[in-house]
């Protein structure tokens, strides 16, 4: 329960990482509010700044740049990610990788695609990734890319990460309560000032302006990964931004996967590859990880969730 001066909620929004931060936070005051709203706007870019591979001065575009040449030593905090994501792209059997980033170079989502890349564009793409080839050392606390042209890059882990680490430090810092929500990677904790929980809006992946379901959420975070808001369209298929890192296509057959969790950066993580798997093994992928449940949505419209998902907590709209 939030103290009797807890009453004040602010709320600002700003453009990191490639997309946009809603930050929420409740304070005893306003001022204060605003303060550690600063504290968590300053977090994200110094995140971004470690870990984005379109800054070339980050050390993941230094990492990128010594592909083939040489290992390259970074922070700590970098590494520690680097090994989560492998973790994740060995569980799954390289449906998650963070080195599909090389694919950027022939699918693009920016509206700059005029024609579908070729069969031997996409085979040579896919010989520059495999999770296999990025090499850690914590003994040197480095990161080695083996193959020249390898790329690594953080966009399914990033935005959860951040999330997490501003909810660490706004809760060790004293702030009852709040949401960083960072382009739907949404990290929260505590009550809104009036005691209620807070309330969570599911997008209809076929209509942007629409809720799917509101859920409520006390502590923990809720990440939708979707196909339904970067695509291109080539005679009249569409091919979303989620790549399958094995074949270098697309992933086609669900059109959101939102998971639910105590982790943003793990639920980030779990939606994205539950997407290349498709229906069936995503649902048998996500049941290693208990504390994780998930509402998917099908190509064709249906919905699916994973058998431990608290559907009674949800208001399904019409």
């Amino acid at each position: 329960m939030l103290s009797s001066q807890a009453q004040v909620l602010r709320k600002r929004t700003t453009m990191l990482m490639g997309g946009r931060f809603d930050i929420t936070l409740v304070a005893k005051d306003a001022r204060t509010a605003e303060m550690h709203i600063d504290t968590v706007i300053a977090e994200i870019a110094r995140i971004e700044h470690l870990i984005s591979d379109w800054i070339p001065s980050s050390q993941v575009s230094t990492v990128n740049a010594q592909a083939g040449i040489a290992p390259v030593k970074v922070d700590w905090e970098l590494l520690l990610l680097a090994e989560r994501a492998l973790e994740l792209s060995r569980l799954s059997h390289g449906a998650f990788d963070i080195s599909f980033a090389a694919m950027d170079r022939i699918w693009k989502f920016d509206g700059s695609m005029t024609s579908m890349p070729t069969p031997e564009a996409i085979r040579r793409s896919v010989e520059k990734v495999g999770y296999r080839h990025i090499l850690i050392s914590r003994e040197d606390s480095t990161l080695y890319l083996e193959r020249k042209g390898m790329k690594i890059g953080f966009g399914a882990l990033g935005e959860g990460y951040a999330a997490d680490r501003c909810r660490s430090m706004m809760q060790e810092r004293g702030i009852q309560a709040g949401i960083v929500n960072g382009t739907g990677d949404m990290s929260a904790w505590g009550k809104q000032p009036d005691g209620s929980d807070w309330m969570i809006g599911i997008n209809d992946p076929a209509d942007s302006g629409r809720l799917l379901a509101v859920v409520p959420l006390r502590q923990g975070a809720v990440v939708t990964s979707g196909s339904y808001e970067k695509f291109v369209t080539f005679n009249g298929k569409r091919y979303a931004h989620i790549i399958n890192p094995v074949t270098g296509y697309p992933a086609t057959g669900l059109t959101s996967v939102t998971v639910f969790g105590p982790s943003a950066e793990q639920a980030n993580g779990l939606s994205t590859t539950m997407m290349v798997l498709g229906k069936k093994e995503g649902l048998e992928f996500l049941s290693n990880f208990p504390e994780y449940s998930c509402l998917m949505v099908a190509d064709d419209g249906s919905m699916t969730h994973s058998p431990n998902l608290d559907l009674a907590a949800f208001q399904m709209k019409p």
